[in-house]
């Protein structure tokens, strides 16, 4: 990592993590990796209020989970700071094994599902909290030095945003899925002096909006 010099000030950057926009999913699915889920009405017009709120940022570089949603709310953020949108792998929904079921409780308390339920600290249904951490922050890492001395913005998911979150704030990774503060198309964003993170913020520039989103669980 780059390091700033003796008398030299720090360089201010500022990495955006953001939650997609609300995804069209009348049949509540819980729909993780699958293809074929694109942003609803609601959700690009929560995309596009979160790219007005960011145009008069210094942004340079805009990342996206490969994902059709996170690429649709990316893409006027993109399109207003004339830059190319960066996909990344790392950033991507975290593995499920009840991907493309409904998420009723009825369906996931079935008993043929207990074994996966077994370990909410791991968590034995889905993807370790250490990894998806892991390769998040390495993303961010990257996204960094892309954007050095200027702001970027990576689209993801919200168990990915959250575990980047915690890990970065010192807190264990399993928690209370109810209890995230990651709503859709809000912001976490963080700052950093040279290679050191300042500060971690929140922010919801859709707020407004969020009324009017289904309440049905999707990723």
């Amino acid at each position: 990592m780059s390091q700033s010099t003796p008398g030299e000030a720090p360089t201010t950057t500022v990495v955006h993590l953001m939650r997609h926009g609300e995804v069209y999913n009348p049949e509540g699915v819980l729909y993780g990796r699958l293809d074929g889920y694109h942003l609803s009405d609601l959700g690009r017009e929560m995309a596009e209020t979160v790219a007005r709120h960011l145009a008069p940022n210094d942004i340079v570089h805009v990342v996206a989970s490969p994902l059709e949603r996170a690429q649709q709310t990316a893409a006027p953020i993109a399109d207003s700071h004339d830059v190319e949108i960066v996909t990344d792998a790392r950033v991507i929904e975290s593995e499920n094994v009840f991907e493309g079921r409904t998420v009723a409780k009825g369906d996931i308390l079935r008993p043929a599902n207990w074994r996966h339920l077994l370990n909410p600290v791991r968590p034995s249904w889905g993807e370790p909290y250490t990894q998806i951490a892991a390769r998040m922050l390495a993303a961010v890492d990257d996204a960094r030095r892309a954007a050095a001395g200027h702001e970027a913005v990576i689209v993801s998911h919200q168990l990915p945003v959250w575990t980047a979150r915690n890990r970065l704030e010192n807190r264990r990774l399993w928690h209370d899925p109810r209890k995230r503060e990651c709503t859709l198309a809000s912001l976490t964003s963080l700052t950093y002096d040279g290679d050191e993170l300042q500060s971690v913020s929140y922010s919801e520039p859709a707020a407004a909006l969020l009324a009017r989103a289904s309440k049905s669980v999707g990723a």
